[in-house]
């Protein structure tokens, strides 16, 4: 059974209320559809409210750690392929 979104670690209800929204409801769904493609729905959804800090902590809860422990390299990945992927 996959964890509740607001059940991991750096996404609350706020968070789990607008993955909902783009029908991410539980940790399997954030796992299939990746951090990234979260974060482009997110943004597309909610504009300017979400910001590079949502993919961190998405990230971060998939790796079960605190966002703040991610590494600048990681970080740097991530953004890439935020701008590498647009929609």
């Amino acid at each position: 059974m996959s964890t509740r979104i607001e059940d991991m670690r750096n996404l609350g209800p706020a968070m789990a209320r607008m993955l909902a929204e783009i029908d991410i409801l539980r940790e399997e769904d954030l796992r299939n559809f990746g951090t990234v493609e979260a974060y482009h729905r997110l943004k597309f959804r909610f504009g300017r409210h979400v910001t590079i800090l949502a993919l961190y902590a998405m990230e971060a809860a998939i790796r079960g750690c605190d966002w703040r422990a991610l590494d600048t390299e990681t970080k740097e990945h991530l953004r890439g392929q935020v701008l590498q992927n647009r929609h």
